[in-house]
């Protein structure tokens, strides 16, 4: 054995030089950079990559408040412009949108300049998102639904609810849910057909509802004649009611917001009525989809 280890030296001695020498090559590579020169060559270094700053949201008021989760103001004021429209300014400074626009309240809504005041005023120490629903509706209006091709496709995406409406999946069973779908819904299709001339078809098993196309052109002509604000209210209601026809009695004075609420949960109540509420769910979800579309109501008002 040891004769076998004194004759295998001489072939791992020459693997280890020649482990160290390749070694050694980078650092000789580095060094002859550092000169300038390899193997005769000048040496170039490539060209300066700089970084490049992408444009973001504008720096504004609202999204300071976004970031940092702290009230920095110390007052909160209204003031009218000499167009009429009114501001609302955090220590004097203009309130904008998270687009950086000023955040203008037409004449005629004066009650929601008041509400938007009155949300910023009531922020504590710590900023709550979820305590501004008026301003950051009034925010989407302005901010997004001035423009064209925005406008169109938040049409296009509210036509979609025509084949997932909650009041179109009707059911036989139990008696609480078909009691309280005759007292919330059934009001609602005698109003669309008396005031536009649409009848809407349920859906059939578990295959989604199929409308006509005349329906849908006379549904989305009411859309496209709504403004800003109103299209902005429409879709807030309609995200949170699941609803297109819900958030259109809304936004066209058909139902109170509480209505609207109680016929967009008719599911839910019939659960709670038989089985119980659970804590922590059922009751945030009452209280979550009325501040939803309570700041709706709050938009649409004129006053």
């Amino acid at each position: 054995m040891a004769t076998v280890a004194r004759s295998l030296r001489p072939i791992l001695c020459q693997q280890t030089t020649l482990r160290l020498q390749a070694r050694q090559i980078p650092r000789l590579v580095i060094a002859a950079r550092c000169r300038g020169e390899i193997v005769g060559r000048s040496y170039s270094s490539t060209s300066v990559v700089r970084a490049v700053v992408q444009d973001g949201p504008a720096l504004t008021q609202t999204n300071r408040a976004e970031v940092t989760l702290r009230r920095f103001w110390k007052t909160v004021h209204i003031k009218q412009d000499d167009s009429g429209s009114f501001q609302v300014t955090l220590d004097h400074r203009a309130l904008k949108t998270p687009g950086g626009a000023k955040l203008l309240i037409p004449s005629e809504r004066r009650l929601l300049a008041l509400l938007i005041a009155n949300e910023w005023e009531n922020q504590d120490e710590v900023l709550k998102q979820h305590t501004l629903p008026v301003t950051s509706l009034a925010s989407r209006a302005i901010d997004i639904l001035g423009e064209g091709v925005i406008r169109a496709g938040v049409i296009d995406q509210m036509m979609k609810y025509l084949d997932t409406d909650t009041i179109l999946f009707t059911n036989d069973t139990p008696t609480s849910l078909v009691r309280m779908q005759k007292e919330h819904w059934e009001p609602l299709y005698s109003w669309l057909k008396e005031t536009y001339g649409v009848k809407l078809n349920p859906a059939e098993g578990f295959s989604p509802p199929q409308q006509s196309e005349d329906a849908r052109s006379k549904l989305r002509r009411v859309l496209e004649g709504m403004d800003g604000w109103e299209l902005a209210a429409f879709e807030r209601a309609a995200y949170a009611s699941k609803s297109f026809v819900i958030a259109l009695a809304l936004c066209k004075g058909r139902l109170t917001a509480n209505q609207a609420a109680e016929a967009s949960h008719v599911e839910v109540r019939s659960q709670i009525e038989q089985w119980g509420e659970v804590e922590d769910t059922h009751d945030v979800d009452y209280q979550d989809i009325r501040r939803a579309l309570g700041s709706v109501a709050c938009l649409l008002v004129k006053a």
